[in-house]
């Protein structure tokens, strides 16, 4: 028997503050960063997502969006642990679920997304779920979209 098991994206402050502190110390200091280094950008924010149950196959995402905008939601790899490292380009997944509202859409249409990458990248989740408790997401805000304005899950399915 398999149940339904939806998974909210949890807007992580303590990290993203952590990750803004380190652009603004390479600024005030006049350093550049490292090789390779992913540093957050003003339009982004850590999102986390906790799994309790390893077993899972993707389902289907929930993202909405309150008014016209872009969203790109980008996972971290499970070989980045922020509390020790710096992250990494080469630590981010591909591909990024880009989900959007374009202006003048009705408030009740769904929310637009490239359906095979969204897809694909629900079942990369799915399948980094079995090695990890926690997963990291960049979330990139454009467009109009802010983290006021935006909610999403991923639902999956959960053999119990």
């Amino acid at each position: 028997m398999s149940t339904e098991l939806e998974l909210p994206f949890r807007l992580d402050t303590q990290l993203t503050e952590m990750m803004r502190l380190r652009v603004q110390s390479l600024q005030q200091r006049g350093q550049k960063r490292q090789e390779g280094e992913r540093l957050l950008q003003a339009n982004e924010a850590v999102y986390r997502l906790d799994f309790s149950q390893q077993s899972l196959r993707f389902s289907h995402w929930t993202v909405r969006l309150a008014q016209a905008g872009r969203l790109t939601i980008t996972a971290t790899s499970q070989l980045w642990t922020p509390d020790l490292t710096n992250l990494m380009t080469r630590q981010l997944l591909e591909p990024a679920g880009v989900f959007w509202r374009a202006v003048g859409d009705a408030s009740d249409a769904p929310v637009q997304c490239y359906e095979a990458d969204a897809d694909e990248f629900g079942e990369r989740i799915a399948e980094l779920a079995k090695v990890r408790k926690v997963m990291y997401f960049l979330f990139a805000f454009e467009e109009g979209c802010s983290p006021e304005t935006v909610d999403g899950s991923i639902t999956f399915t959960a053999d119990s």
